[in-house]
């Protein structure tokens, strides 16, 4: 039974690689959804997949890239939608 994590990252997460780490984690842990900045300079992300691979996934979040700094990160978890193809960067 797949879940859905949705993530809210803060600290220096963007122009540090950020989104491009995330969405190559995700995709080397199988998982669908997408990852963007944020207007206050956070990013946020959707993943579905197995609770496994989006419990890598969160962890991963905590530290990021070597250039990126993360102050915080807030999580929610439900069910899956099934309404993701892929994992995608998406831009506002």
């Amino acid at each position: 039974m797949n879940e859905r994590l949705s993530a809210h990252v803060t600290g220096r997460v963007q122009g540090v690689g950020f989104r491009h780490f995330v969405r190559t984690r995700a995709r080397n842990l199988g998982l669908d959804g997408w990852v963007r900045n944020e207007s206050d300079g956070a990013v946020r992300l959707v993943a579905e997949g197995p609770r496994a691979a989006l419990e890598d996934l969160l962890q991963a979040l905590h530290h990021g890239p070597s250039a990126a700094h993360v102050t915080n990160v807030t999580s929610d978890w439900r069910p899956a939608t099934g309404e993701f193809d892929g994992f995608s960067v998406r831009f506002w």
